[in-house]
């Protein structure tokens, strides 16, 4: 999957404003379990956003790092200890996919 334009970020930024968080690292920090649900969510609905408990002991954006890389996703951002995660889904006929803009690169 090749990195986000700054323009596709903000798109996504604009999009995860009004979602729910729906992941949360604890203690625990990432385990298999955690990881699974990411994917599962990510499979689902393409953009998630997660938080960082104050008892974890790992970084927002550490944590948003280790899941990206555990689910093939990509950090949008990470804000205080809130972290967004997108990865486009691979089911054909979902009918809501998020579309990403496309950079008109000048001539």
């Amino acid at each position: 999957m090749e990195e986000l334009t700054s323009k596709q970020r903000a798109q996504l930024r604009g999009l995860a404003n009004s979602i729910d968080t729906i992941l949360h690292v604890g203690k625990d920090g990432i385990g298999d379990n955690l990881v699974k649900q990411a994917d599962d969510a990510l499979e689902a609905r393409e953009l998630i956003k997660g938080k960082v408990l104050e008892n974890s002991l790992l970084s927002s954006r550490e944590a948003a790092e280790a899941l990206a890389e555990a689910t093939r996703s990509q950090v949008v951002q990470v804000i205080g200890t809130k972290f967004v995660l997108y990865r486009p889904t691979h089911k054909k006929d979902k009918k809501d996919k998020i579309v990403l803009v496309t950079d008109k690169k000048r001539k």
